[in-house]
């Protein structure tokens, strides 16, 4: 009688320890193929066209509040290649996309040249860009929608402006300030 019992509390034992170790292993199977590391297999191929695309910030004029807001514009990135800065600033004076900005740059303004040496962007503007109400509310914006609007570039600190090639009274070095 004490076998028997001895035998059935080894067999009671034996499928314990065989049913903890099927279930342990199934455990660790699964966390293994949780842990594995698996190849990201995007959905849709991203074409030439997106590879060549980047996101630039630009400042325009909220109608609503006044204040200076941001517009995020994707572009063509080979656009940046030759002139990046001459190029950001021909798309403020183009103007927002959106309805509910509006641009500060004046109408029939041309960029001649936009250049940088240390950290400095001089853009030589034509004529017209004189051309706001002589309000220096209306002026500052201007400027700083051009500002904030380049020195989102991490090699941009600072903005000097001339006309037609020539320091102008309305936009000395001593007036900008960044």
């Amino acid at each position: 009688m004490k076998r028997k019992k001895l035998i059935i509390l080894f067999i009671i034992i034996f499928i314990i320890i065989v049913l903890g170790g099927y279930f342990i292993m199934k455990y660790l199977k699964q966390n293994n193929a949780e842990n594995t590391i698996q190849e990201y297999t995007p959905e849709e191929e991203i074409s030439d066209e997106q590879l060549r695309q980047t996101i630039v910030t630009l400042y325009f004029l909220n109608k609503e509040s006044g204040e200076i807001s941001t517009e995020a514009r994707l572009i063509d990135a080979s656009k940046l290649i030759s002139n990046p800065y001459k190029e950001i600033v021909e798309l403020l004076i183009q103007g927002p996309k959106n309805e509910k900005l509006e641009k500060l740059i004046p109408d029939g303004v041309k960029i001649n040249n936009a250049t940088i040496k240390n950290n400095c962007v001089t853009l030589d503007m034509s004529n017209e860009f004189l051309n706001y109400d002589k309000d220096d509310k209306l002026k500052d914006k201007i400027i700083n929608s051009i500002v904030n609007t380049l020195t989102e570039l991490t090699e941009v600190n600072s903005i000097k402006f001339t006309i037609e090639g020539k320091e102008n009274d309305n936009f000395k070095d001593s007036y900008i300030r960044i």
